[in-house]
């Protein structure tokens, strides 16, 4: 199977229960994440922190006008006005994956986290 690159987008205050549900639920069967990746504010939440810590893999974060370079096909004007990109889930798990990946689970989202998965 292919490494998996999970990016999050993440309100404060999301607890690491919600993050690790969310991403259950996005991997691919039998489907375990390289890392996590994120936008740069969001990478020292204690949420997003644990569930790293609880799947044994890294956090990568970035710039929000880094994520704004990514073309997503799911864009949100709500996230673009709170964080200045058009989307962080898919634009960090495609650029955590590199170049040519491809997005395999388009966002999907909770209450208080949004979960995409690239490969």
């Amino acid at each position: 199977m292919r490494d998996l690159y999970v990016g999050l987008g993440a309100r404060p205050g999301v607890p690491a229960d919600e993050v690790l549900a969310l991403v259950a639920r996005c991997l691919p069967a039998g489907g375990r994440p390289v890392l996590l990746s994120t936008l740069d504010v969001r990478a020292a939440e204690p949420g997003v922190v644990a569930a790293a810590a609880r799947l044994g893999v890294p956090i990568r974060s970035y710039g929000s006008a880094e994520l704004d370079r990514v073309s997503v096909p799911h864009p949100s004007a709500a996230v673009r006005a709170a964080v200045g990109t058009s989307g962080v889930a898919e634009a960090a798990a495609l650029l955590a994956a590199g170049v040519g990946a491809v997005l395999l689970v388009p966002k999907v989202a909770s209450v208080r986290v949004t979960c995409a998965v690239a490969g």
